[in-house]
């Protein structure tokens, strides 16, 4: 089964992101349910090893916490938000990726640049630099972490549909550990 953790894209957030696809020239806006920050992308896994994951997820205790979002990056062929790596954000995609490989999950080694997808590109037009120029340094209403989730994604001509399989609630601030 092809997976990720992530966290999910709600609220104030979500209606900022949304009103940027609005103006979006060119190119296929991602659906509302498919908006989150991936902190770690596991490929397609066993369920065995999905649900050892899974245990070792539930143990981790975290503080919520707020991702401030700003500005624009493209990432190959997706345009997305870039967030912040704010402390509480770096220390819980580290507690993440040690749970995926403690289940066995190889993870690929590279520098974790934590961003929300909202559009996918077929080209780079002159309308869609016009977009990124003029909204690159736009900041958004902060992700308000809550939760973390686990997610299975099947791939489908028309896009992604990302299934949340598990939800891992974040504490209250003053109870937490990473």
């Amino acid at each position: 089964m092809r997976a990720f953790i992530a966290l999910p894209v709600a609220g104030d957030a979500l209606d900022g992101i949304t009103r940027l696809q609005q103006y979006l020239p060119e190119g296929r806006p991602l659906p509302e349910e498919n908006l989150h920050l991936t902190l770690a992308f596991l490929d397609d896994q066993p369920e065995e090893s999905l649900e050892a994951l899974h245990e070792d997820l539930s143990g981790i205790c975290a503080p919520g916490f707020a991702v401030p979002l700003r500005g624009l990056a493209l990432f190959g062929q997706a345009l997305a938000v870039e967030a912040e790596p704010v402390p509480p954000l770096a220390g819980l995609q580290t507690a993440v990726q040690a749970a995926a490989r403690r289940a066995g999950i190889a993870l690929p080694r590279r520098r974790f640049r934590p961003h929300v997808t909202f559009a996918r590109l077929k080209g780079r037009g002159a309308g869609l630099s016009r977009y990124i120029s003029e909204n690159a340094a736009t900041r958004l209403p902060d992700l308000q972490a809550a939760a973390f989730s686990l997610f299975a994604s099947t791939l489908r001509p028309q896009g992604a549909l990302h299934e949340e399989l598990a939800r891992y609630p974040l504490v209250k601030i003053g109870r937490a550990h990473v």
